[in-house]
């Protein structure tokens, strides 16, 4: 197993609040205009804040619900600014206006990520549960280049879009962001409810090798597949069999760089309540911060630390030559299988050491 120090906290999503005021499909945190029973008040705020600073500088992610609904958000990010961190916000961006962009940037805001899960308000609208919601994204975005704030695009399919994510990407660079993340959806919180709406694993290779070819000739905007650890495998796999030259461009907040599922190892999620969790997709908690240190649960949580040992990883994840860039997503065999350590179920990759034990038994 790798030692702890390894594995530092760089980005950590705070579910500043379970509100919001969409109603979307996948929704992680099943959030309404009604969950905010639970949030931390202001002071719990600044006290957290405090106890991360003291241990790390991650970039912290103030999300939701809609973290646009709480009326403290502005102080909670420029008491996170001047403890050194690095402040960002995940927003739908239907509240978006100008006096929003000017608090975001007195507050030391740095960067803001949206979701667009579709190229047409059709789609859009039908995946995030609300008519207006496309309007309003892009109504946001608007304000935000008005205002020289940068942003990215978080895109999230099933096979519901999934033929729509070529034209999301085109949109997502016409409209300006600095990235665009797509996101093959965890089937957790509201998403357990389309479990028989997930891409399926021969669709899967398909569209991550389209992703694959389509950022190898993207000079301008920084993609990456997310919730698809599987791309850093095809990834090693096309270089190799292409024979290209394939630099992989960051953000300067980026934490994934070339390896898949990075839950627990450079990333974390503290819900509304204050439990830590190892990603925003993986509904188990490792501890609570307003019972222990966030670095006590992040160093000594025995969940964690069972994340960081590969050696523990079960079925075709356990045996594969790729382990190390890829890992499988840990939240997705949790949904499907109920064991996080078992081997990820979307991805159709035989590792060689199996098809070796397997040519083997057939010559025999």
């Amino acid at each position: 197993m790798a030692k702890t120090e390894e594995f530092v906290p760089k980005w950590i999503a705070w579910e500043t609040t379970g509100r919001c005021n969409l109603n979307c499909i996948h929704c992680r945190c099943d959030a309404g205009m009604e969950s905010g029973e639970g949030d931390f008040t202001t002071d719990e705020a600044r006290a957290l804040i405090d106890d991360i600073a003291s241990y790390a500088k991650p970039v912290i992610v103030l999300s939701g619900g809609e973290p646009l609904l709480r009326p403290d958000i502005f102080e909670i990010a420029a008491y996170g600014a001047e403890k050194g961190l690095r402040m960002c916000m995940a927003t739908n961006g239907t509240l978006i206006n100008d006096k929003v962009c000017e608090d975001m940037k007195a507050s030391g805001i740095r960067m803001v990520s949206l979701s667009l899960d579709g190229s047409t308000a059709e789609i859009h609208d039908n995946f995030r549960n609300q008519k207006g919601a496309f309007a309003g994204a892009l109504r946001g975005m608007e304000f935000l280049k008005k205002h020289g704030i940068p942003f990215l695009i978080n895109s999230s399919f099933t096979k519901r879009n999934q033929e729509d994510i070529p034209n999301v990407y085109r949109l997502a660079k016409k409209l300006g962001a600095t990235a665009w993340y797509m996101f093959m959806i965890v089937p957790t919180g509201r998403g357990e409810e389309i479990m028989n709406e997930l891409i399926s694993a021969d669709d899967y290779e398909e569209i991550l090798d389209w992703h694959f070819h389509q950022e190898l000739d993207e000079p301008e905007m920084l993609m990456r597949p997310t919730c698809a650890p599987h791309y850093y495998r095809i990834t090693l796999q096309k270089v190799k069999e292409e024979g290209v030259d394939f630099n992989r461009r960051t953000l300067s907040f980026s934490t994934g760089g070339s390896k898949g599922c990075i839950a627990a190892q450079v990333i974390a999620l503290i819900t509304q309540h204050g439990d830590v969790q190892p990603c925003s997709y993986f509904p188990i908690s490792a501890g609570n911060v307003k019972e222990k240190s966030f670095k006590d649960i992040w160093e000594n949580s025995e969940l964690f630390k069972s994340l960081r040992d590969f050696s523990s990883y079960k079925g075709r994840c356990g045996q594969c030559e790729y382990i190390s860039v890829c890992g499988g997503c840990r939240a997705r065999a949790n949904a499907v299988y109920g064991d996080y350590l078992e081997e990820e179920p979307f991805c159709n990759y035989v590792p060689f050491k199996m098809r070796k034990t397997e040519g083997e038994l057939s010559a025999k």
